[in-house]
């Protein structure tokens, strides 16, 4: 399994990629890995300012449906269309290609209840 150094985690299993005051959102190698094939991805926040744990969409795999959480509050800048024509990406790439959100950053204390890769690795073993 990947926990790379330079991103931040959630107990509920996404991650953070910082970039200024922005961030980039996704799900874990080990969420992708325990939902399976991914085949349908569906965020309706585009636009909207969120709160920490409120749900921004939900992914669908062949077996099941999982909500998606906000990492931090803050405003649904963007949705990676790539995702509409191929979900799947979420499996094969879930720290690159495979991207789910980007959004700004209210307040850059909240990053500080995030995990570090440590800490997730050792949440999920």
């Amino acid at each position: 399994m990947s926990f790379p150094d330079n991103l931040m985690y959630t107990k509920d299993h996404e991650w953070l990629r910082i970039e200024g005051d922005q961030a980039y959102v996704g799900i874990t190698y080990f969420a992708q890995s325990e939902l399976g094939d991914i085949v349908f991805i569906d965020i309706d926040s585009e636009g909207e300012h969120l709160e920490k744990e409120e749900v921004f969409g939900s992914v669908e795999a062949v077996k099941t449906v999982s909500d998606l959480f906000m990492p931090i509050n803050g405003e649904v800048l963007e949705f990676n269309d790539k995702l509409e024509d191929n979900p799947e990406l979420i499996n094969d790439d879930p720290y690159g290609e495979g991207w789910i959100i980007k959004v700004s950053i209210s307040d850059s204390k909240e990053l500080e209840s995030l995990l570090s890769s440590n800490d997730y690795q050792n949440l999920v073993s």
